[in-house]
């Protein structure tokens, strides 16, 4: 029998380690289709309920496998909605390959039926590679290459191929000229600085007496070489949201995530340091990060495309992370952290202090239940190798504050797109990536009602292909785009606007019982952790519906402590006291939007130390 060229594609993803394909069916792969077929389904085709689910499946697959994503959709509108989640693989740097279907060559031009000019559709999101497959010659080193390209550049690809193509016999590129034939190793390498610039790299972290280390994603396989650096210089670590698995909360001087939904810790570490060593991550908001001139840099990123950026660094290495400090750390002087003996306990006192704020925050009773309850309440509960994906929204809030990441916990959510309805479609991807591992989804009503309601479908339909049945979806229903609000109010000092931020009250865990999955509503606070534990000791997927109240603030970090202080004191004390409050809890938020916003006590502390 004849191979065709959906035949070799499928082939050729097997050759490369690919086991699963996330996608949604469609007469513009209806050859791929037929060859899954004749393939016994290998790779697995995991149909979603929407292409773009199939995508953030792909990067929620990628980014917990830390492997090739693959995803699949028909011409027209099946490439269009993958968009969305190809952008996110783009923005968080995560190796997805798209393969799309196209129109008959024999049409192109006409205006037929689903017909849409993909390279120009693909060429921002996919421009490290997108091409066309228009004779099976070609398809080899097409397909090579975007999977090489997506695995060096930590990116989307895309490779087209039309639905005629799909159907030709397959045959490979000839010894000959104007032909391009193709490999399939991808031998690893390392990246590595000049011996020069790492000697100039310990030069200025030798040098300081305060210490300040911020790891992203890029740190996540340099865990024990960031701990060693981190105790030779007495340095607090920060985490960007992106890096928040990198290093263990558990250790004294981890102050936690940073920027606006970070900790007072944090921000007072950067605001107070001498010394910042950025290592993986491209934090964008430099505000967050130390005054200009106030600290001396080093960054390591093994992309030098993103390298240099968000801070005047002095030295900037790129390399990959576990190799460089590898090397860096025998230059550092071994005294260090006696010498800057003061300030690591004060960064530790610091962590301590934020723990016990934010637990009497969680603690505050709220009408129905607060928020931040519900992610404390999680919190010691979580199995060591669990996997927490959140949604964007004040959800991100309080997966960053208040869940400590330990032992082998994953996690991470939409870091740079900041995109609304990923966080089911993650936690599927990295059940996929992981089958015997428990999935935990932290999402707001609005992303549920988004998409993460028909994913559930999803979940229902492949609950029995994971060894690890248990998929834990924790739905934060306070019946409003709550970020949304909050930021209304703080930008343009606007109430809620209500016809754009009142959500309809959906019975989340009825619906999940409907389709045969286990539902828990939940509307009262000693209701919370018997539902966590109860969802997490179950024998499948399992949706909480907690009715939170909207009227939490996420309190930004620049707040000072006595700010955070008093809003945990007195939030719900009555509606003029929480008027109060929440005012002045917004007036410091609404300082990130504007210049030197961050620092408006760098003076007072400035001159203390002098």
């Amino acid at each position: 029998m004849s191979v065709k060229v959906a035949d070799h594609i499928l082939e050729r993803l097997r050759a490369w380690g690919v086991e699963q394909v996330f996608g949604y069916p469609g007469d513009g792969i209806n050859g791929l289709l037929a060859a899954w077929g004749r393939a016994e389904d290998r790779p697995r085709f995991v149909q979603s309920r929407h292409e773009e689910m199939s995508a953030f499946q792909a990067v929620g697959y990628a980014k917990f496998g830390r492997r090739l994503g693959v995803c699949v959709a028909t011409s027209g509108p099946g490439a269009v909605h993958l968009l969305n989640g190809l952008y996110d693989a783009k923005l968080d740097h995560v190796p997805v390959l798209a393969i799309v279907g196209q129109t008959h060559r024999s049409a192109m031009g006409g205006s037929y039926q689903q017909e849409v000019d993909l390279h120009t559709l693909f060429k921002d999101v996919a421009g490290d590679f997108v091409e066309t497959v228009t004779v099976p010659e070609q398809l080899p080193n097409v397909l090579d290459r975007a999977i090489r390209t997506a695995y060096a550049r930590r990116c989307p690809t895309a490779v087209i191929v039309p639905g005629d193509v799909q159907e030709l016999e397959y045959t490979p590129p000839p010894h000959a000229f104007k032909m391009v034939p193709s490999s399939l190793d991808r031998s690893s390498w390392t990246a590595m600085p000049s011996p020069t610039a790492l000697e100039r790299a310990a030069e200025v972290l030798n040098s300081g007496d305060k210490a300040a280390i911020l790891v992203g994603q890029g740190a996540a396989g340099a865990r024990a070489e960031v701990e060693e650096i981190a105790e030779l210089l007495g340095a607090g670590v920060a985490k960007a949201l992106l890096g928040k698995d990198a290093l263990s909360d558990e250790l004294p001087y981890v102050t936690g995530s940073i920027g606006l939904l970070g900790t007072r810790p944090s921000y007072e570490l950067m605001r107070d340091c001498d010394t910042l060593l950025t290592i993986g991550s491209s934090f964008p908001y430099s505000q967050f990060l130390p005054e200009f001139g106030s600290a001396r840099g080093v960054q390591i990123d093994i992309d030098p495309h993103m390298i240099g950026m968000r801070y005047p660094y002095e030295v900037n290495l790129v390399g990959d992370a576990r190799a460089t400090l590898r090397e860096l750390i025998p230059l550092i002087d071994k005294d260090r952290r006696e010498v800057c003996r003061e300030w690591y306990d004060e960064v530790c006192a610091n962590v301590a202090r934020w723990h016990g704020v934010m637990e009497r925050r969680a603690g505050i009773s709220a009408d129905p239940i607060n928020p931040e309850y519900v992610a404390r309440a999680l919190d010691p509960l979580l199995p060591d190798n669990a996997i927490v994906t959140s949604d964007s929204g004040s959800v991100a809030n309080w997966f960053a504050r208040h869940l400590t990441f330990r032992g082998d916990m994953r996690a991470s959510l939409s870091g740079t797109l900041a995109t609304m309805g990923c966080g089911v479609p993650y936690a599927i991807g990295a059940k996929f990536a992981h089958p015997d591992r428990p999935a935990i989804a932290l999402v707001g009503d609005g992303a549920m009602q988004m998409n993460g309601m028909a994913e559930l479908i999803t979940a229902a339909k492949y609950r029995h292909r994971w060894d690890d049945p248990r998929l834990v979806v924790g739905v934060w229903n306070n019946q409003d785009l709550n970020q949304v609000t909050w930021e209304m109010r703080a930008m343009e000092g606007a109430p809620s606007f209500l016809p754009s931020q009142s959500l309809p009250d959906v019975r989340y865990a009825e619906f999940a019982r409907s389709i045969g999955l286990t539902g828990i509503r939940v509307e009262r606070p000693e209701e919370v952790e018997p539902a966590w534990r109860a969802a997490l000791d179950a024998s499948g997927p399992v949706v909480i519906d907690f009715r939170t109240d909207p009227a939490v603030p996420p309190i930004p970090p620049h707040a000072t402590w006595d700010q955070m202080e008093a809003t945990a004191s007195s939030i719900l004390k009555g509606d003029a006291d929480r008027a109060s409050v929440v005012k002045q809890g917004l007036k410091a938020k609404v300082q990130e939007f504007l210049p030197g916003a961050g620092h408006e006590d760098r003076g007072e502390r400035s001159s203390q130390r002098s």
